[in-house]
């Protein structure tokens, strides 16, 4: 059984990433591809057919001589293509809840000592807490996102002088820290979103007790860390299309047709079959990034840490 109210070095956030995975990694998965299966089947597919219509027409856009043949192409389609638009606006907002807050579930029951969890307990949890994810998505898309697109744009501005560069390296993993922090303190502690955001925030420089060393960097070196894996897997699943079809550009005889929709035929497919892949496997990997914000959130939780050691030690009694 793995302890989670504990202070953790940087190294122990990587490791015991890995070791909850080794512990409960096959319940864990069970219970994410039951609950989130349908919806990543429909995102691929989405993916898979909805892009590579779009992607194909503008590409092949005025390869005919047609100056404006990808506007006629949406003005022809504007209905049809508002409607799509608003499917996959909901289906990617329900992704994104699920895929966001299953972890934070899952390891709230599991800190709290459960060793199985059932699909049902976290459709449970789901449901109980209907009203709490609705105010924190409306907190999350009004407060959170706005500022967080306008530090982020700011930074991407002073590219221009170097610094920015330096500037995202340490935006991008503490606004995700900030974020994922946000959802364990807003289901764990039973805060308001207000409180819940301000914990966040000041749990990335400081403990509640404030005579400790700044968390910060390891903190921020344990998700870069995590970043870094999600890209490179990410990438390589990305590289084999891309090879693919610019292979097939190169090796194959100019008829027209290809030149004017590289994205129809085989080679279309393969890409978007490989792109889809690439995005399910990002999917998947994102649990590793939240199970580790996880054990960071539980580190900062320094006022939780003697309590649960001695709930620990009271366990160990009975099971004696």
């Amino acid at each position: 059984m793995m302890q989670f109210y504990k202070k953790r070095e940087f190294g122990a956030f990587i490791t015991d990433s890995f070791n909850f995975f080794k512990l409960y990694g096959k319940n864990y998965f069970k219970n994410y591809i039951l609950i989130n299966g349908l919806l990543l089947i429909l995102t691929i597919a989405v993916v898979i057919f909805g892009f590579k219509e779009i992607f194909g027409q503008l590409v092949g856009s005025n390869m005919s001589g047609e100056s404006y043949y990808f506007e006629r192409y949406f003005e022809d389609n504007s209905g049809m293509l508002i409607v799509a638009g608003i499917l996959v606006f909901v289906l990617f907002i329900l992704l994104a809840i699920v895929n966001y807050l299953y972890p934070v579930f899952y390891m709230k029951r599991i800190a709290e000592g459960a060793q199985k969890i059932k699909t049902d307990e976290i459709l449970g949890d789901f449901k109980r807490n209907a009203g709490r994810i609705f105010k924190m998505g409306i907190g999350m898309l009004f407060i959170v996102f706005p500022v967080t697109m306008i530090i982020v744009g700011f930074s991407y501005v002073l590219l221009l002088i170097i610094i920015g560069f330096f500037l995202i390296l340490l935006v991008y993993p503490t606004a995700f820290n900030v974020s994922a922090f946000l959802m364990y303190d807003y289901f764990n502690a039973k805060r308001g979103f207000m409180e819940s955001l301000s914990y966040s925030i000041r749990s990335q420089f400081s403990y509640p007790n404030g005579n400790e060393k700044s968390p910060y960097w390891k903190y921020w070196g344990a998700s870069i860390i995590m970043f870094v894996i999600l890209y490179v897997v990410s990438l390589v699943f990305t590289m084999v299309p891309m090879v693919f079809v610019y292979g097939s550009v190169l090796t194959s005889t100019p008829d027209g047709n290809f030149e004017e929709n590289p994205f129809a035929g085989t080679a279309g497919i393969i890409f978007f079959v490989f792109y889809g892949i690439s995005m399910l496997a990002s999917l998947f990997l994102s649990n590793l990034m939240f199970i580790n914000a996880g054990l960071m959130y539980y580190d900062s939780r320094t006022d939780l840490h003697q309590k649960a050691e001695l709930e620990e030690i009271e366990t160990i009694g009975i099971n004696e």
